[in-house]
């Protein structure tokens, strides 16, 4: 019977741990700045509709006629 060695080899496991390791951090770099730039995106749109329904509003509530135009985006 072939001993169980020549199936299981122990490996010096520092060198893929390490490897493993950069590898692990690196991916959880990448996922962090596209949450990061997802957010950032997210937050500009926000910004730009909270910005254009603050306008409407605005008009409406000075009593203005032709606040149709910022619904429209025509100046």
């Amino acid at each position: 019977m072939p001993p169980e060695r020549s199936l299981y080899r122990h490996r010096n496991g520092s060198d893929d741990s390490a490897a493993d390791k950069t590898a692990a951090r690196q991916t959880a770099s990448i996922m962090g700045v596209a949450i990061i730039l997802l957010l950032l995106v997210g937050g500009l749109f926000l910004v730009q509709q909270l910005r254009k329904s603050s306008s409407i509003e605005d008009c409406l509530l000075a009593g203005r006629r032709g606040c149709g135009s910022l619904l429209t985006g025509q100046n």
